[in-house]
């Protein structure tokens, strides 16, 4: 792990840790004044409901912070966030830290004295508008904490003129394509097309159809191929359609990096998100293409740095008019 990411995963996860601390040192200071069950879970009116022993509460608290900490700092290394969305991120852990440390915390507060049936008073209400106004003031310190570290670079920020390109002669006519296959394609059709008909079977094909259906275009993208040439990205499968092509008139730029298909689609297969869509069979290379519109479109490949290069080849002829 390099230095600037360290520091990511430090600063994400110390709101948790802190939040950890505080407990520990409540706990440490009001133990003896606790009884052995700690009510721990309240109606809507404030009467407990719920309860805990003194040293559940405590292992409980430890490792939902710890767990979300560890979250925290691995969505901030790994998760993708650039520029103002890495900042709003921190402070928002920073928010999530202290409204659910203050809770904990008070679970302690309330039960202190306090007979085995529960609190008394129960659950003050006023004990969430707190925790509500620390999530605001932490959530704002987390903000301006955030700048003490570097937030990662929007790869899509780059300058268009150091993107890689492939040099071609004047008039040269050029092409690049490979196959993305993956194994869990196959796998996944198979299934679509033994559930289809075993469905149609024992149920009613208006169940099974649609299964066969599905898996009848599926197989159509068993081994689905990219194509990169004057008319743009093309990724299409065994058959002419379905398939999804992206002209150049749409493109601003293209790169070749690697992409998370969990982390930054969702998962597998062909991925729409707010910001991006994608063809995505694995986590690994691919190449990125920035549009017009703002958004990206990426399809995992091998080789991407050249099927890249040739589309940022082929940008600069069209927008020259050669």
């Amino acid at each position: 792990m390099t230095s600037k990411n360290l520091g990511r995963a430090t600063l994400a996860a110390l709101p948790f840790v802190l939040a950890l601390l505080a407990e520990l040192v409540v706990h440490m200071t009001v133990k003896d004044r606790l009884p052995a069950r700690l009510a721990v879970h309240f109606e809507a009116g404030g009467t407990a409901d719920g309860y805990m022993g003194v040293g559940a509460h405590l292992l409980y608290t430890a490792t939902s912070l710890l767990v979300l900490g560890a979250l925290w700092a691995f969505i901030g290394v790994n998760g993708k966030l650039y520029g103002r969305s890495h900042r709003w991120f921190i402070g928002g852990g920073f928010a999530v830290a202290a409204f659910l440390g203050y809770l904990l915390t008070a679970v302690l507060f309330v039960n202190v004295d306090a007979p085995e049936g529960g609190p008394v008073d129960g659950f003050p209400l006023r004990h969430i508008v707190v925790a509500l106004g620390a999530a605001v003031l932490a959530g704002a310190l987390g903000l301006t904490a955030s700048r003490l570290v570097p937030a990662p670079e929007d790869p899509r920020d780059r300058d268009p003129a150091s993107r890689d390109r492939i040099v071609l002669a004047d008039g040269e006519v050029v092409g690049w394509a490979r196959g993305i296959g993956a194994w869990w394609v196959p796998v996944a059709v198979l299934v679509l097309l033994a559930a289809g008909v075993t469905v149609g079977l024992a149920q009613n094909w208006f169940i099974g159809g649609p299964l066969l259906l599905l898996g009848l275009v599926a197989g159509t993208f068993c081994r689905p191929h990219v194509t990169v040439d004057r008319r743009g990205l093309t990724v299409s499968g065994l058959l002419p359609r379905p398939r999804v092509r992206v002209p150049l008139e749409r493109m601003a730029g293209a790169d070749s990096r690697a992409v998370n298909a969990l982390a930054e689609y969702g998962g597998w297969g062909y991925r729409i998100r707010p910001e991006r869509s994608g063809v995505i069979t694995r986590s690994g290379e691919a190449i990125v293409v920035s549009l017009t519109s703002g958004r990206e479109f990426a399809v995992t490949v091998d080789d991407s740095a050249t099927g890249a290069a040739l589309l940022n080849t082929l940008l600069d002829r069209q927008r020259t008019g050669r």
